[in-house]
């Protein structure tokens, strides 16, 4: 390979080489905004249990359940596939339920059905401490870009 040839490929390169990560990006999220994300959960949850649930919250929590699969993903856990798949699940029910009855709040969730909840959170609670930042906002996309495409969960079906 001749030198021009050489230096053309390396100055190719260079445009499709990833921006560096910085530090921010390399740590944890930071502590504040970790909090807030974990307690706007655990009161989503909180109400459901009491009660109090709707469309909001039932998203909220499948929210907190996907961004814990893809965490997951990258490797931060090791929770069992169906817990996922459960949550989603009583996520499902509820809003096919609540559709069916025609309630648009006042729902409640069952003992078994916060215990899974727990689960998913105690889980992504323990994502937010240790996860890099870089890494929860590629779930973040990767979030996007499930909630825009055609797939119905992004959470693979159990192997029969």
């Amino acid at each position: 390979m001749d030198k021009m040839a050489s230096s053309r490929k390396r100055a190719g390169d260079k445009k499709m080489a990833r921006k560096p990560l910085t530090k921010t990006m390399l740590l944890p999220m930071n502590a504040a905004l970790a909090r807030d994300s974990s307690l706007s959960y655990h009161v989503a949850l909180d109400g459901w249990r009491r009660g109090h649930g709707n469309r909001r919250i039932v998203n909220e929590l499948t929210r907190a359940t996907y961004m814990a699969w893809f965490l997951q993903s990258a490797g931060y856990g090791d929770a069992p596939n169906e817990l996922f798949q459960a949550a989603e699940c009583v996520g499902e029910l509820a809003l096919m339920q609540a559709h069916e009855s025609g309630e648009e709040e006042g729902w409640s969730l069952d003992d078994e059905s916060v215990s899974i909840f727990t689960g998913i959170l105690a889980l992504h609670d323990d994502q937010l401490r240790i996860a890099p930042l870089h890494q929860y906002e590629n779930a973040e996309r990767r979030l996007l870009a499930f909630l825009h495409g055609p797939e119905r969960s992004p959470i693979p079906a159990p192997i029969d």
